[in-house]
């Protein structure tokens, strides 16, 4: 009688792909938490809205960025490095990834294929907001702290597109993408192991997926309701 014997198989023992998806986590936090940031912020250009002329709070929030120290090693260090790995990464994840929504329509399914499509959708848009900042789709914007909505108008007024299709469709997929990767890092982490906690934790990744939206579609709401700033000219090409 002989003893049965499990088939051979190919194990890697390395442990680089289980650090880089912890890494790949841990930089979505980051910039995670920057956007949420960067969106409240944004969200305070109502104020120059609803009282033009008045020192805007979001022109102040700005200057307080641009006045810490070693700005530009924290913002390598904080939001561009995480950004670019999570970025490289998520691209191969994406590209590897294959959903099953066809054969599996469950919910988590449904989150996995989603969390993919919004990260492309965010990749073509942080380009797009980059490079137009910079000029390459109308005249050079060079963002200047101590005019910033001035800035942001200008920007804003290059196309109506940007504030009508762009940036709305950005700031969805931004914000789902956040929240949704919220919800798996805390699974990916160990942090919600029961149903209970699971559902617990969902519903507050909801509410930050709609404090979010409140917060970016506030902002593009009052850049709508601004008067053109000076020397500009809507709806240039």
């Amino acid at each position: 009688m002989s003893t049965a014997v499990a088939p051979s198989v190919s194990v890697s023992s390395s442990p680089l792909p289980f650090l880089l998806r912890r890494l790949h986590s841990l930089t979505g936090i980051m910039f995670g938490s920057y956007l949420v940031i960067h969106l409240m912020v944004n969200a305070t250009l109502i104020e120059g809205s609803r009282h033009p002329g008045a020192p805007a709070v979001f022109a102040e929030q700005v200057n307080k960025i641009h006045s810490l120290p070693f700005l530009l090693a924290i913002e390598w260090t904080m939001i561009y490095l995480p950004i670019i790995f999570h970025g490289i990464y998520g691209i191969w994840i994406a590209l590897a990834g294959r959903p099953n929504v066809d054969n599996y329509p469950y919910r988590s399914n449904w989150y996995y294929l989603l969390q993919r499509l919004s990260s492309i959708i965010i990749l073509l848009f942080m380009l797009f907001h980059i490079l137009g900042f910079k000029g390459y789709f109308g005249p050079r914007l060079e963002f200047d702290a101590t005019h910033s909505v001035a800035s942001v108008q200008h920007h804003f007024q290059l196309h109506w597109s940007l504030l009508y299709i762009v940036y709305p469709l950005g700031v969805f997929a931004s914000c789902f993408h956040t929240a949704n990767g919220f919800r798996g890092a805390a699974i990916a982490w160990g942090l919600t192991v029961s149903k209970k906690s699971m559902a617990r934790w969902n519903l507050v990744c909801v509410a930050i997926f709609l404090g979010m939206m409140a917060c970016g579609f506030t902002a593009l709401a009052a850049v709508a309701a601004m008067e053109p700033a000076p020397g500009t000219v809507v709806g240039h090409p």
